[in-house]
């Protein structure tokens, strides 16, 4: 019993040290796919690319204060730890830095220790820790950007069918793949009865893909509940978030935190529900 204590404790660290790189995907990802798809644009008008792009990746260049370039030290980028200690400020030139970045190391850290004693070490826990760092990210980009690139949610599905064609999870093969198929099309069809309605898009095709996505995950059967959850955490963030009428709201980070939700518990919500 000591172990499992002091495992979890491990993996919530590694999820703060996880959730820091994610913060770097975070911000990073959508200024990368901007450059690109401009320089996909330009090629197309025989126009100059930018070539600025080219040397800013995930990798480089090293993190800095985006107000005055200093550079980060390592000791100045402890999860959590330097957020509190320089009182969410750049120690050189006093920019605020966003509460964003403790929020999504805390988060991965609590997942992963959930995770861990949900799963113990195990291939289940592998897929589980690829799974939530994938949803967290996705989260946050679509709040902040209304994105959902397909250079993620496309690898997320095939993933989730690599995991259960080896039985990694209680999903089998075939489960998996109609959970992928059935879920993009039953978005399909909301999208388009709501577009007859209202003559509005009610949501975008990253949608489709990131439910779809999931449900490869969770299999046919949990669609039900995932659909269920996922309406209940859209109302929930509407009310948060002071949505108004007319608003448009991403319902993507609903869908991710409903799929993350599910994966983790599953036993208690079906036990909720009196599914057997």
């Amino acid at each position: 019993m000591r172990d499992i204590y002091l495992f979890t404790i491990v993996f919530f660290i590694l999820g703060l040290i996880v959730g820091s790189f994610l913060n770097v995907v975070i911000y990073r990802l959508p200024i990368m796919l901007e450059t690109y798809w401009k320089n996909q644009a330009k090629l197309l008008l025989d126009l100059p690319v930018e070539k600025e792009g080219e040397s800013f990746n995930l990798a480089f260049p090293q993190s800095h204060c985006p107000d005055c370039h200093a550079k980060i030290k390592f000791y100045e980028n402890i999860p959590v730890i330097s957020y509190v200690l320089q009182r969410g400020r750049c120690r050189h030139c006093g920019h605020k830095i966003s509460l964003q970045y403790p929020i999504v190391e805390l988060m991965t850290g609590v997942v992963f220790a959930l995770l861990y004693y949900k799963f113990g070490l195990s291939y289940a826990l592998l897929g589980g820790i690829i799974f939530s760092s994938v949803l967290i990210v996705l989260i946050v980009i679509d709040f902040q950007t209304q994105l959902l690139p397909d250079i993620i949610t496309i690898p997320l599905l095939w993933i989730g069918l690599l995991f259960n064609l080896f039985s990694v999870y209680e999903v089998s093969l075939e489960l998996a793949v109609l959970g992928a198929v059935v879920g993009y099309l039953l978005f399909w069809i909301i999208f388009q009865i709501f577009k007859c309605l209202t003559a509005k898009e009610g949501m975008g095709y990253g949608d489709f893909k990131l439910f779809s996505a999931i449900s490869a995950w969770l299999g046919l059967l949990n669609l039900p509940i995932l659909l269920l959850l996922a309406s209940i955490s859209g109302l929930i963030f509407a009310v948060i978030f002071r949505v108004k009428k007319n608003q448009a709201m991403p319902f993507g980070p609903a869908i991710a935190v409903s799929g993350l939700i599910l994966f983790i518990f599953y036993p208690e919500i079906s036990a909720f529900l009196n599914i057997n």
